[in-house]
């Protein structure tokens, strides 16, 4: 299955969202996964939308993750690396970062890191998604984010019509791939490859839908 991108992703995204806000008065599902929190309330608790976010011991070598899913980036389609089934992956050569694993980093510090924490190492009340994307499957990633995420003492907004999220949503998803398996460090990159003409494309297409 080929990962979801470009204006069909706006589509489910909007789609997912708007089950969402129908669904918004049904009791919170037991499992799940968010890419940004808010508590609700006056006392901050741990969140339950992303489970298992303690850290993932990898043999080193090792491309598998806990998840399934093999991190060798194979092919590159509008300007992002994916693997042998068309999930996002990142690519790190002798210290450069692709493109949109740097932009992830940036995406992710403009829009996620007030309640998941700098780096995605989580704070009290949102867990550590550099750990739970190395856990969870991309597709159940990409639904919650985009329909959000109820739990006992927090609530994860539904991000799929916030085009700063969604249209950069694989981005984030690489960047907290690549920092959870310890390929990049925290902070910013020091070095990152040039911007692809086809994620110009893809990005443009996106935004002005």
């Amino acid at each position: 299955m080929k990962a979801i991108t470009g204006l069909t992703a706006l589509v489910l995204g909007a789609s997912l969202a708007g089950m969402a806000l129908a669904q918004a008065e049904a009791p919170p599902a037991e499992a799940g996964a968010g890419a940004a929190a808010a508590v609700s309330g006056t006392d901050a608790a741990p969140a339950d939308a992303m489970p298992e976010e303690e850290p993932v011991e990898l043999a080193q070598g090792n491309t598998v993750m806990p998840s399934g899913h093999d991190i060798t980036p194979v092919e590159m389609e509008d300007g992002r690396w994916r693997n042998d089934e068309g999930i996002p992956t990142f690519n790190v050569e002798d210290g450069v970062v692709d493109f949109a694993t740097f932009n992830g980093f940036r995406r992710y510090h403009a829009e996620c890191h007030v309640c998941h924490g700098p780096d995605g190492e989580g704070s009290t009340y949102a867990p550590a998604l550099k750990n739970s994307v190395l856990r969870m499957d991309y597709y159940d990633f990409m639904q919650v984010v985009a329909s959000g995420k109820q739990g006992t003492n927090s609530v994860m907004p539904a991000f799929g019509t916030n085009k700063n999220v969604w249209c950069y949503i694989d981005d984030i998803y690489v960047y907290l791939l690549a920092h959870g398996t310890d390929t990049i460090g925290r902070g910013r990159p020091a070095q990152r490859a040039d911007k692809p003409d086809e994620y110009t494309a893809q990005e443009d297409a996106c935004m002005s839908s």
